[in-house]
């Protein structure tokens, strides 16, 4: 598993390629502290080129979630593949987690 990230005008895109599993949970969950830590509260995460989640992936997200809320922004997801999907509606945490058809889109009505 793979993240890079990239600060735009009005938020931060994190970036994971690969498997978000409970190996790479943690490395996520780390680069987002460190995202939000750099003054970046607003958040995307880019999951375009993640093909799998377990729920050690989707508990990452939340608890990054949380992070940027406490530190007054938001995190969205982006380019959600089918199996991230279904794991994100079979917790009902898409209603928690409302994906966008891309990166640019999430924050664009703000």
């Amino acid at each position: 598993m793979q993240f890079s990230y990239e600060v735009k005008d009005s938020y931060a895109e994190v970036k994971s390629v690969g498997r978000l599993n409970m190996v790479a949970a943690p490395k996520l969950r780390e680069v987002v502290a460190e995202v939000v830590a750099g003054g970046s509260s607003r958040v995307v995460v880019n999951l375009a080129e993640t093909d799998f989640m377990d729920s050690s992936g989707l508990g990452a997200l939340i608890g990054c979630l949380k992070a940027a809320r406490q530190a007054g922004g938001d995190l969205r997801i982006a380019g959600v593949q089918p199996q991230v999907k279904m794991v994100l509606e079979l917790t009902n945490m898409d209603r928690v987690l409302t994906a966008y058809p891309s990166a640019e889109e999430a924050f664009g009505d703000d």
